[in-house]
């Protein structure tokens, strides 16, 4: 499944300024010596690979988890959701490094149930004490058939800026672009007990197209929430 095309294709729209930025002051120092903004546009061909953002296919199926971000995969553990009352969970964690593509994608079909950011440290985000004392911003989700999945934007140690879209509220599909981070940085999913994952530590992984898990399957609604 093709997840539908975004208003800003390619490149991210937070990279917009960053790029102009980069092009103009390039052209600007150029003009003065062509050799000084070799260094200019080093930094503006970075910048254009940090903030591409391409179309990703979504894989077809019922209680698919999808990768939330491009990266490696640093946490498959079973642990408690902070976020979501405390309850048991699986936890698993991608760690992105400067070269990934740092677009986040909704992991599940769900309405945000809320979006709650702290203010925390910059560790480097591949470190297990990055989940709970770095920057970060977390959104809880609700599916349809009642199940909680927790999806957490964590700074790292050069991040310094969490950019998060969604409301309270909004019903978002699985693969769909809720924000980014600057630069380097780390997301957290917590699945409800009994999700199946299907990734092992240290694999590469990439947002929408890689499926992290399978949530469990329910009789009926009221049995998800009891």
């Amino acid at each position: 499944m093709k997840i539908p095309p975004y208003p800003h294709p390619l490149i991210a729209r937070e990279g917009w300024p960053i790029l102009a930025g980069g092009v103009i002051v390039s052209l600007l120092v150029g003009a003065w010596s062509g050799w000084a903004s070799v260094p200019f546009w080093i930094f503006t061909l970075f910048a254009l690979q940090f903030f591409r953002d391409p179309v990703r296919e979504a894989p077809e199926g019922a209680g698919l988890v999808l990768c939330p971000a491009d990266g490696r995969i640093v946490c498959v553990e079973d642990a408690t959701d902070p976020y979501a009352d405390d309850r048991a969970a699986l936890k698993i964690s991608v760690f992105m490094n400067v070269f990934n593509v740092h677009s986040n994608r909704a992991p599940v079909d769900g309405e945000v149930q809320s979006l709650t950011y702290f203010a925390g440290k910059f560790f480097n985000a591949s470190l297990d004490k990055a989940s709970l004392e770095n920057e970060r911003n977390a959104m809880v989700l609700l599916t349809a058939d009642g199940q909680m999945v927790t999806a957490v934007q964590v700074a790292g140690l050069v991040a310094k800026r969490i950019l998060c879209h969604a409301h309270v509220g909004q019903r978002l599909y699985a693969g769909q672009r809720y924000g980014f981070i600057r630069f380097g940085s780390r997301v957290d999913v917590y699945l409800p007990p009994g999700s199946r994952p299907k990734v092992a530590l240290g694999d590469k992984v990439h947002a929408t197209s890689t499926v992290l898990a399978e949530l469990p399957v329910f009789p009926n609604a009221d049995e998800s929430v009891a």
